[in-house]
């Protein structure tokens, strides 16, 4: 996490949203898109945004789950092309500017803590950066999965490698090269999906999830995500020596004396985070 310092990311409720809604929740802190009337497409202030709410996620300790979902009849419609292209700006973010470009496949994967995207809507285009950077994607079944670039003369670059990260290959290619759109049981199938519940229990599905996930050490599971994150980077031959200094960090954790002296004692740990 690099666009924002710490001392800048956690002074989140000190700014406005022009696009985005964020509540914290315990320990569950939930991002909800919330450009509506534009189907949730992501111009410039709603990629800052975006950013700007994970990097909270990732330096806040008190955060072990997050939840993305959204508003309206569209999930998200990928990026918002006119607006990119306009020389305009939106006054009523106080986001600050971030130090680089907001690349959201990398600062999805730099979170290196649970995401769960709550899907109730169509995906289309550079929404797939969304869905393929949660570490669990619920739907519904009435979702669908599209990707109509090459229909506008335009090729899903960077859509196609966080969907290698996730599918096989061809069946990346395939989505790509054929505009394809695809139910949520095909989402399923090809691993976009982890589950498909109905509509009524996409709501409790999403929270037992998170339950779920929070009953286990969330200092284990940061550190976890953060190997897999690095894996991409480290040499084959140096990844076991890697993954030993990463179990070492882990041993060192306040969670993992928790841990251990809960299963010693029989009885269930009291996670720090730490």
């Amino acid at each position: 996490m690099k666009l924002y310092t710490k001392e800048q990311a956690l002074a989140l409720e000190q700014q406005t949203f022009a696009h985005l809604l964020v509540e914290q929740n315990g320990h569950v802190l939930t991002i909800t898109l919330n450009r509506p009337e534009k189907k949730n497409a992501m111009n410039p202030v709603l990629f800052r945004e975006i950013a700007y709410a994970l990097h909270y996620a990732h330096f806040n300790h008190e955060v072990w789950v997050v939840v993305v979902q959204a508003n309206g009849d569209i999930f998200c419609a990928g990026a918002d092309l006119k607006a990119f292209l306009s020389s305009g700006s939106e006054t009523n973010s106080t986001i600050p500017e971030p130090t680089s470009e907001v690349v959201l496949a990398d600062v999805f994967s730099g979170l290196h803590k649970p995401c769960i995207a709550k899907v109730h809507a169509p995906v289309l285009a550079g929404g797939f950066l969304i869905v393929c950077g949660c570490t669990h994607v619920i739907a519904t079944p009435n979702v669908t999965f599209s990707l109509p670039e090459v229909k506008r003369g335009l090729y899903p670059f960077q859509v196609m490698q966080s969907m290698l990260n996730i599918m096989p290959s061809r069946a990346v290619l395939d989505f790509c090269m054929r505009a394809k759109s695809a139910d949520a049981q095909e989402a399923l199938r090809l691993g976009l999906v982890s589950e498909v519940v109905a509509a009524e229990e996409l709501d409790s599905k999403v929270q037992a999830l998170a339950e779920e996930i929070m009953e286990y050490s969330p200092s284990a599971i940061r550190l976890g995500l953060e190997a897999f994150d690095a894996l991409k980077t480290v040499p084959e031959n140096d990844r076991q020596l890697f993954l030993k200094s990463m179990l070492g960090k882990a041993v060192q954790t306040e969670d993992a004396a928790e841990g251990i002296a809960a299963f010693a004692e029989k009885r269930k740990p009291v996670w720090k985070g730490k």
